[in-house]
């Protein structure tokens, strides 16, 4: 008899359930993996609630994962069952200029396991070998799930270049811009400065390395940044991407200063000062996802310590009760939330 699993289904916020279908079977050059466990991303949430630009619904969620090497396919290089593993979900396709100029997550025709294919908010998932990289010795589930979110930030400050003895502005506290701080810390950073509208995110980003957090509802917010940082940012990293958060980093910003767009924005138009844009030589650019490079240097951020899981995961579910996983995203409280696969 064939296998059934258990796999994750999002029509909307108020319909999220579990379906029951065939064990998927690995392909050539694929692992079947059992998940363990697997993040809820503000992605996730924002595709629920049919507001993410990139994710259509019906979806399958799952690619913040990790898990353990159930089988592999023809050809799967040197994977073994038993083998822990966390996955990079950026599928890719190796042809276009982006692609073979190693940009692979700007692929003119990018993929996203778990957003637009099924992700590993199941039992058992398959995926192109690869996509995944081995868990680092030592390293626990909850620390390797936590690489692929903090990966994303580590890209965004790559793009700023060395960041040693800059000053920076982080508008959003979400899981992406406490792992900001972190990345920005660990690029040199003299001192960083956090906003965010709620007293228990603020208090998290000091403990994570912020020298300050604001409220971003301050009508004063670009001076009380000014002074928290001895002067006008040298880079401001956007992780909020709405209309009321560019509009502050470009009042944030110094003279030739750089505003990275790390959160997924809102569709629609976004005012911005163009005026203030050209006049002071701002530099405005986008930020997608990560490279193998960045996986790395997140792993060795978390295995270094540099990541306090305590802070970033504030609650975990089991699969069967991924609505209510989804549900706990919704809270602006929660940080990041978790499902745990029970190894059936």
């Amino acid at each position: 008899m064939t296998q059934q699993i258990r796999r994750v289904l999002v029509r909307s916020l108020d319909d999220i359930t579990l379906e029951h279908v065939h064990a998927p079977v690995p392909g050539d050059g694929e692992l079947l993996v059992r998940t363990t466990v697997v993040g809820v991303c503000g992605s996730d949430t924002h595709a629920a609630a049919g507001h993410h630009p990139f994710i259509d619904l019906p979806y399958r969620p799952g690619h913040e994962a990790v898990g353990v090497v159930a089988a592999t396919g023809w050809g799967a290089g040197e994977f073994a069952p038993g083998d822990r593993v966390l996955i990079e979900p950026n599928l890719y396709c190796s042809r276009c200029p982006q692609c073979r100029s190693g940009r692979y997550n700007i692929c003119q025709e990018l993929k996203v396991f778990g957003c637009q294919t099924p992700g590993a908010m199941a039992d058992l998932f398959t995926i192109p070998a690869d996509r995944v990289h081995r868990v680092p010795a030592g390293m626990t589930d909850l620390q390797a799930v936590l690489v692929e979110p903090l990966a994303t930030p580590v890209h965004a400050v790559a793009k700023t270049g060395d960041l040693t003895g800059r000053t920076v502005a982080v508008l959003g506290a979400g899981p992406i811009g406490l792992l900001t701080v972190v990345a920005a810390r660990h690029a040199g950073a003299d001192r960083i400065v956090v906003t965010d509208l709620l007293e228990s995110k603020r208090a998290r980003a000091l403990r994570l390395g912020a020298d300050e957090a604001l409220s971003a509802g301050s009508p004063d917010l670009a001076e009380r940044a000014h002074a928290a940082l001895g002067g006008p940012a040298d880079v401001v990293f956007d992780c909020a991407a709405r209309g009321e958060s560019m509009t502050q980093a470009v009042d944030i910003v110094t003279k030739g200063g750089h505003i990275v767009v790390v959160g997924v924005g809102a569709t629609g138009n976004t005012p911005v000062r163009l005026d203030l844009v050209q006049d002071r030589e701002i530099r405005i650019e986008g930020t997608l996802m990560y490279t193998a490079e960045d996986y790395r240097t997140a792993m060795s951020l978390i295995a270094a310590g540099a990541v306090d899981t305590a802070e970033i995961i504030t609650a975990t579910y089991p699969l069967e009760k991924a609505a209510l996983a989804f549900s706990a995203s919704l809270d602006l409280e929660q940080v990041k939330v978790l499902v745990t696969v029970d190894g059936r």
